[in-house]
């Protein structure tokens, strides 16, 4: 791909506005994640109550996904972008003013931050719409690198906690997400093709589809893995390795800094070689990844009451960090080839499709926070949540071996893309 040819095809305003959209939801989206250790400080809540709270947020999103793609079929998604960003940024500013003071004020602030996590379902299909076959991958890559929020949540947000509060990340996001509601409304514009005009009774008809079942799983497996390891690593290093708030969101910001930036190469490298041939060889990645997780011992526990500092981090720990790294990696790339292959089988039910696997995605990070929070308490450890998910992953290789053949010769055949 030719980078003056890319530019000189479709609307890059539209996906530059679409890429910011999308990280500063996805940003406030997972904010509890890299927070739940400083809000619930003194509610004496446990791991497994923590890791519940964060996964509301991710469910939430699964949740309102589907009804905020019916609304931008129906209206606009420009229009219905503003109105999200509007209706978040209200919630955040309340949290801002207010605070949160129980595990039930948690709970709705993180149902409402599901509105910020289907964004998704409004941000892809106006980026796609403008551009033809052979650049889906790239574009939906960087639509969706959007997701890279999650690193400046892990980044930055414990280091302003620890010295100014958690309600300050809340009143910084309020300003970022005003700046870029601003910009949005500025430069994003529909496409001009005919916008199909989707009821609740297309997402019926198009889930009889057994392709559009298949694209869920390998979505829930892909994105799933990605949101739900961004929500739970922080609680996961302060409890597995006992490191500090700000170190365990430096190391989670490295982490998901990988799974972000590599998953506009992910959506290349399918446009190369084929979504199909791509996704198989990382879902075999992803689930060595977490088995290797699930075999790893407890780290050591500081002589002190605080927990350890980056610079004291140990070697466990930095293991740690390299397979989730390289698995974080695979599922982010996983994401970009997944919408590599959506369009060119869902030209016409872009919005529609991307409604439905953004919320098995969103239900697949729900899932694994909750998967962990489960063993955790029933098992006092993590290995058993981490062995599913692996087991998720080599059902998603079994799986595209089973339809491979079926794509390649029919839609794929037809599409004019690698497949």
């Amino acid at each position: 791909m030719k980078c003056e040819r890319f530019k000189n095809v479709g609307h890059w305003p539209t996906l530059l506005a679409a890429f910011l959209y999308f990280d500063i939801s996805f940003m406030t989206w997972v904010s509890l994640g890299p927070l739940m250790i400083y809000i619930a400080k003194d509610m004496q809540l446990s791991v497994e109550d923590k890791l519940s709270l964060v996964a509301i947020p991710v469910l939430g999103g699964a949740f309102f996904r589907m009804p905020l793609g019916l609304i931008a079929d129906a209206i606009g998604a420009k229009i219905t972008g503003v109105m999200a960003q509007i209706v978040v940024l209200f919630a955040v500013t309340l949290v801002y003013v207010f605070g949160l003071s129980n595990p039930l004020s948690i709970s709705l602030f993180g149902l409402s931050l599901g509105v910020a996590g289907a964004a998704f379902a409004v941000a892809l299909p106006q980026a796609s719409r403008w551009y033809p076959p052979q650049y889906q991958g790239v574009v939906m890559g960087v639509a969706g690198a959007g997701n890279m929020g999650v690193v400046l949540d892990t980044l930055l947000a414990p280091s302003i906690a620890e010295n100014w509060g958690w309600r300050a990340v809340y009143g910084l996001l309020m300003v970022m997400m005003a700046i870029v509601l601003a910009v949005y409304a500025v430069a994003a514009k529909d496409a001009p093709a005919t916008r199909a005009s989707n009821r609740p009774v297309e997402y019926g008809r198009i889930l009889l589809d057994g392709d559009s079942r298949w694209f869920m799983f390998f979505y829930f497996i892909t994105f799933g893995g990605f949101v739900g390891l961004a929500s739970a690593l922080p609680l996961y290093f302060t409890v597995q390795y006992h490191a500090t708030g700000v170190a365990a969101g430096l190391v989670v910001a490295l982490i998901v800094a990988l799974g972000s930036g590599f998953r506009p190469i992910g959506g290349y490298i399918a446009d190369r070689i084929g979504g199909i041939r791509t996704l198989s060889i990382l879902f075999g990645v992803v689930s060595l990844c977490y088995f290797g997780v699930a075999a790893m011992p407890e780290g050591p526990a500081p002589a002190g009451a605080a927990g350890w500092t980056l610079a004291q981090l140990p070697p466990i720990a930095w293991a740690a960090v390299g397979l989730f790294s390289v698995g974080v990696l695979s599922l982010g790339m996983g994401n970009g080839a997944v919408f590599q292959l959506l369009p060119q089988r869902f030209r016409n039910e872009i919005g529609v499709m991307t409604g439905l696997v953004g919320a098995a995605g969103g239900f697949g990070g729900f899932l694994l926070a909750k998967t962990l929070a489960f063993s955790k308490g029933a098992t006092g450890g993590f290995p058993a949540g981490f062995s599913f998910f692996g087991l998720l992953a080599l059902l998603g290789l079994l799986g595209l071996l089973f339809v491979k053949s079926r794509w390649r010769t029919t839609w794929g055949a037809a599409s004019g893309a690698r497949i």
